[in-house]
């Protein structure tokens, strides 16, 4: 598995309390906002999205119209690589 900059940069957050929620608007297409504790949100390509979903690092619940993701075993692992 190859992490760019901007997965681990990803998964650094996640782990340090920033919030990656996927949202849809009316029309149904998907966008990802990763939210600080306080703040503005950060919009996230959905490639690096679904790069860490697919490798096992991040999951959701699948939630809609906004789904809200978590790291799983194996991405809390991997930050602390």
């Amino acid at each position: 598995m190859r992490l760019s900059r901007s997965h681990k940069r990803v998964l650094q957050a996640m782990a340090h309390g920033h919030f990656l929620k996927s949202h849809r608007d009316i029309e149904g297409g998907k966008f990802f906002n990763l939210h600080p504790p306080d703040g503005e949100p950060e919009i996230i390509e959905p490639a690096v999205v679904e790069y860490l979903y697919t490798q096992g690092l991040v999951d959701s619940n699948k939630k809609f119209p906004v789904a809200t993701y978590w790291l799983t075993e194996k991405g809390k692992a991997t930050v602390d690589m």
